[in-house]
């Protein structure tokens, strides 16, 4: 029974607190940033009081549900957002957590009364609470900056194995919270050692439990590529701890390094809610898939430090020439898309052979012969409505262009 319980707590834990992560866009990242706040002191509370048995030892629910769910979710919210956005938990967990503490301090010098039979504090329960919550707080800043750390060095041997980086980075920062706060707890609350076993047996469970639980949520509600983070560790440390380079880490997090324009994850993250938006409000989208024409043969032939100058060069004639509905990505080495809103396939097409000409016409530094692109053309509703729809028509587009001679547009009407 109490091995099912924490199932159940934990489902519903997962549950609540991945519905406020995946709605932040609608309802904001503080209603998840607060849900995960305002459980710390019952954690605590339970971690010091509270315990079950079980076949393989004595467990607290606070220290396995709830502070290693908290654990997870800070990385999942680094996982979707950034470490700018990941630390702002972090930081105001610390500072709350110090801030009851300084609070409790006061309190206590307080001349109380009771106003039921009973009812007067125990004071040298919540000294001892105080205690707790001064280490746990402590151990919990750092456990906060070192699962996500630990994911992204974990990143460079797993690669895309992202329920395996979850399920290691997870048990190990809970190995080391649980002999921190075991410590704590032995000499404040005198918990025998073997509460210590038990507790670490059942934060692996829950590592596995949690990450179980996420991998379903990426089967049924998402998809894995959109959770995949690639950033320097140093940078991420950087962010997490207010270091002066974390400026860097915000460019790097929205914007492709080298052209400057959007990169691939952001083309995943923002295009299909700007869609989506669209096609509520009845709203025409018009997606362009632009190909620079011949670029392998620019890299073997000028060398690399050419094809960089290729790329920024039209990255920045496509971004001089947005509108304020438009939205530039590059999402492979030498491609790139342009997603439209409120913009006609006739006015999509336009568009493109006047990005095409003005390209065409470009001189671009250290390249003497004049640079092409093809671009491929869809629009919603015409060609679907669904991101997935716009974006392979365009490239069958695209494709055919190519295979026509390249340097030339292809939309709807010249499909056939």
């Amino acid at each position: 029974m109490n091995a099912s319980l924490l199932v159940v707590q934990a489902a519903l834990y997962f549950t609540v607190m991945m519905s406020l992560l995946r709605a932040r866009r609608v309802i904001g990242v503080g209603v998840f940033m607060c849900a995960i706040g305002v459980m710390h002191f019952l954690e605590t509370y339970l971690a010091s009081v509270f315990y079950i048995a079980l076949p393989f030892g004595i467990i607290s629910p606070g220290s396995t549900v709830l502070f290693s769910g908290k654990l997870f979710m800070i990385l999942l919210l680094y996982m979707r957002e950034d470490a700018l956005v990941a630390r702002q938990p972090i930081y105001g967990l610390l500072i709350g957590n110090f801030l009851i503490v300084g609070l409790v301090m006061v309190l206590r010098n307080h001349t109380t009364v009771s106003v039921t039979e009973g009812g007067l504090p125990d004071i040298a329960f919540v000294d001892e609470m105080g205690w707790l919550m001064v280490w746990g707080t402590v151990l919990l800043y750092v456990d906060a900056i070192a699962i996500i750390v630990l994911y992204e060095r974990l990143g460079s041997w797993l690669g895309r194995h992202l329920g395996l980086r979850i399920l290691l980075c997870g048990g190990l920062v809970l190995t080391f919270d649980q002999a921190g706060f075991f410590m704590a707890l032995h000499f404040v609350s005198g918990a025998p050692w073997h509460v210590f076993w038990g507790g670490w047996v059942a934060k692996m469970f829950a590592a596995g439990l949690y990450t179980c639980f996420f991998m379903l949520y990426l089967r049924y509600f998402s998809v894995e590529s959109h959770w995949m983070k690639d950033a320097a560790r140093r940078d991420v440390f950087q962010a997490l701890t207010f270091r002066e380079k974390y400026h860097a880490l915000l460019e790097i997090s929205a914007k492709d390094h080298l052209t400057g324009v959007l990169h691939r994850r952001s083309y995943e993250e923002e295009a299909p809610a700007y869609l989506a938006e669209n096609r509520k409000a009845g709203r025409p989208v018009a997606l362009l898939v632009i190909d620079i024409d011949h670029f392998k043969q620019v890299n073997d032939r000028f060398g690399h430090q050419t094809g960089d100058q290729v790329l920024k060069e039209i990255a920045g004639i496509l971004t001089r020439n947005l509108r304020t509905d438009d939205h530039l990505y590059r999402v492979g080495g030498e491609e790139f898309v342009l997603l439209c809103e409120r913009l006609t396939v006739e006015g999509a097409v336009s568009l493109a052979e006047r990005l095409r000409r003005t390209i065409e016409q470009a001189q671009v530094p250290g390249l003497a012969e004049p640079v092409s692109v093809s671009i491929g053309v869809s629009a919603m509703p015409q060609d679907g409505r669904e991101l997935s729809d716009l974006f392979a028509r365009a490239d069958q587009r695209l494709y055919a262009a190519k295979t026509a001679g390249r340097n030339q547009v292809r939309g709807p009407e010249t499909a056939a």
